[in-house]
């Protein structure tokens, strides 16, 4: 496998890519998992449908039009739930299936034949390409930027309200800005294992990390060095097998997970 990859740029391509993905977990999958944002970010990840559906009735790159169209709707999930008389369930539930409807109509406006979403859907990390691997890197600088230039207030946004108050920040604009860090992440990631799988991309590694340690700082790190670890297994046997490598991914992340907290009690 490793001889391959020098001989194929296209695995070359997902190896850089799987290890860009890991970083992404690493820091906003930790968040997902710590924080109980499950429901959110799979909301999130369904909104994403209506941009990719957007972008081929308006004929731009699918992937472009779905990091605009699902950061204007987490933006305005923020504003309707800091409501007091919303449910952040429901609204979600409700943007959920209405960025799914979207994406189906927008797909069925499209002229000619109907275009193949599989990729989308399901992902197939073999297929990203030097342009997918660019989007994924700013990506990727913009979270650890992100994170490291506003550590301190980031923990104590998650975990100090009292000191947060004190440090003078306004809570809602950080819940902007984490909603749209929740965003990027998930649009990056759809390429990789798709829509209907990338929140258990987001939160397996996480998650076993939690077995090992309590320290937010650790479970990033070992976030990070789990999801490399699936993605690059998964990458393998997708490859060696010749089966759907987003499927191989997700499976493989959770056969280790069970097998390891088995292993643990």
């Amino acid at each position: 496998m490793i001889k391959l990859i020098f001989e194929y740029t296209f695995l070359q391509n997902a190896v850089l890519g799987a290890i860009l993905a890991s970083i992404i977990t690493g820091i906003i999958g930790s968040i997902i998992v710590e924080k109980k944002l499950v429901m959110l970010s799979s909301g999130i990840a369904h909104i994403s449908f209506g941009g990719i559906g957007l972008g081929y009735l308006i004929n731009i790159e699918p992937i472009y039009s779905a990091y605009i169209f699902s950061i204007v709707s987490s933006i305005g999930i923020v504003k309707l739930n800091n409501s007091e008389k919303s449910y952040s369930e429901v609204i979600i539930g409700i943007f959920w299936s209405l960025g799914m409807a979207l994406g189906i109509l927008f797909i069925y406006l499209n002229p000619g034949y109907p275009p193949d979403v599989n990729s989308y859907l399901f992902g197939d990390i073999l297929t990203i390409t030097k342009s997918d691997l660019i989007t994924i890197s700013i990506t990727t600088s913009i979270t650890i930027l992100s994170f490291i230039l506003f550590y301190n207030y980031w923990i104590a946004y998650f975990f100090d309200k009292e000191f947060f108050s004190v440090l003078g920040f306004k809570r809602k604009i950080f819940d902007y800005a984490l909603f749209i860090l929740i965003t990027i992440a998930i649009i990056s990631l759809i390429k990789l294992v798709g829509i209907i799988l990338v929140i258990a991309l987001l939160t397996i590694p996480p998650s076993m990390a939690k077995l090992f340690t309590k320290s937010f700082n650790k479970i990033m790190l070992l976030s990070t060095f789990f999801s490399l670890i699936f993605i690059l297994s998964g990458l393998y046997f997708s490859y060696i097998l010749d089966i759907p490598s987003g499927a191989t991914i997700i499976i493989t992340s959770a056969l280790i997970y069970f097998t390891t907290l088995l292993i643990k009690k």
